[in-house]
């Protein structure tokens, strides 16, 4: 396929281009503390997933605690993002980071002392469930307020993928082994640990005022505004439904990965952490590319080849009999999954309105982490009932059923996205802004 000059250039993947966000300070220091916390998240989301398996056996279990620890992000985004309209989004999130910190350390001290129960770890797993409420959707819309040319924000987007994907390829491999060695209470120290370096980093930012709008309205006026606003505009409401359904149905797979770990591949801890590093490595791998992008121009085909890629990936590791064909899969879904997500984000961090972005990434929040408690919850019911493996092959239908659906809409969504991006300057109002639109959504010409 042959684009138009300056439409959507992939060439020179120099370091330059793909890390030009860092150019901003706010930004590198956002994206230095946030990559050393996020190594600790890592850490502690597998050793307490392994924690749960060992104490109970029971594939359930892991669901209820996936469904604890993600349900109040699928009841408080949309009033996260309302406050993330109004107030001060740095102070908002240091508060955040500070509650989670805690949290850590009431888990360690739980493990450590030998009084660790199953109901304390849904407690607890609740408690981080309604901190990450908040700061997901805030630390969302914080990330526009840190770089300052706003052409790099969808750089920024990818490298906050890369940063999270860095530490998921980390995090559980380090995980793993300390967790056969020492046990999982060490895991959650050094992730409580973590998050002063993400705490000190917000605190050393320089961050410009921002002018909020009007004065405040009511809080369920705002809310209604900001449903109304991003479902009544199709691309957003297609990306949010796309991500909604993958998250239910498909991404709870890591949910179910202990079972497969210790039950089909025979292996045990670090197995497991083997498992969640595989999927690590193909979102890096997808980070890597979606930040070598000069251009949101092309990502809705990008989306709908992630959803393809991420079922195709799921679907290959519920039949796999052997840990490298399994490792394979999940750095397939891995990849999938990450540029469907972080693709989604910049497509609609760019169109947005400012004053709603809040509102609007609470939302994207609600369809990506809100919905995977329920999937947590119905993986862990249908693995019960129809087996770890034909569970996760229901999912992986579901996501490319899904992803057909949103294929079939590109020309429509196409046309509506054009305009914007013609007023933004990232395609020319000529013919070629045309032909450089339509690869925003449509397949390339064979």
């Amino acid at each position: 396929m042959n684009a138009p000059k300056g439409s959507m250039e992939r060439g020179g993947m120099s370091p330059r281009l793909m890390l030009r966000a860092l150019q901003s300070r706010n930004y590198r220091l956002f994206f230095a503390g946030q990559s050393v916390s996020l190594v600790g998240t890592w850490m502690q989301q597998v050793a307490m997933s392994w924690l749960v398996y060992r104490l109970t056996g029971s594939a359930l279990l892991l669901g209820v605690v996936g469904f604890a620890s993600q349900i109040p992000t699928f009841l408080l985004a949309p009033l996260a993002g309302v406050l993330a309209d109004r107030w001060n989004r740095r102070r908002l999130l240091i508060v955040t980071q500070s509650l989670a910190m805690v949290q850590a350390a009431l888990l360690a001290a739980a493990v450590l002392s030998g009084v660790v129960q199953v109901w304390q770890i849904i407690a607890l797993s609740a408690v981080l469930g309604l901190v990450n409420a908040f700061d997901i959707p805030i630390r969302q819309s914080f990330v526009v307020e840190l770089v300052d040319r706003k052409e790099d924000l969808g750089n920024a987007i990818a490298l906050n993928s890369s940063m999270v994907n860095g530490a998921r390829l980390i995090g559980p491999s380090v995980a793993g082994v300390l967790v056969a060695s020492v046990g999982e209470g060490v895991c959650f120290i050094l992730n409580a640990a973590s998050y002063l370096a993400v705490i000190a980093a917000i605190a050393a930012m320089r961050i410009r005022p921002i002018s909020r709008h009007g004065k405040n309205k009511h809080i369920l006026h705002e809310l209604h505004e900001g449903f109304t606003y991003a479902f009544g505009f199709r691309p957003i409401r297609a990306i949010l439904l796309l991500l909604a359904v993958v998250s239910l149905m498909g991404m709870p797979y890591t949910v179910l990965l202990p079972v497969f770990a210790k039950k089909i591949l025979h292996g045990g801890a670090h197995t497991f952490g083997f498992l969640m590093a595989a999927a690590g490595v193909g979102s890096l791998v997808s980070t890597i590319y979606l930040a070598s992008r000069r251009s949101v121009v092309g990502l809705g085909r990008v989306i709908a080849i992630a959803v393809a890629l991420f079922g195709a990936g799921v679907a290959g590791f519920a039949l796999s009999r052997s840990l490298p064909l399994s490792l394979l899969c999940l750095c397939l879904s891995g990849f999938g999954a990450m540029a469907l997500v972080a693709s989604g984000n910049t497509i609609i961090q760019t169109i947005v309105e400012d004053d709603k972005r809040g509102r609007v990434m609470s939302l994207f929040t609600m369809s990506f982490m809100g919905m995977t408690p329920f999937g947590s919850l119905m993986a862990g019911s249908a693995a019960d009932w129809l087996g770890a493996r034909n569970a996760l092959l229901l999912g992986a239908a579901a996501c490319l059923a899904a992803g057909l659906h949103f294929f079939r809409q590109l020309p429509t969504l196409r046309e509506l996205v054009r305009p914007i991006y013609v007023r933004m300057g990232i395609i020319p109002e000529v013919a070629t802004g045309i032909q450089t639109a339509a690869e925003l959504t449509t397949p390339p010409e064979k």
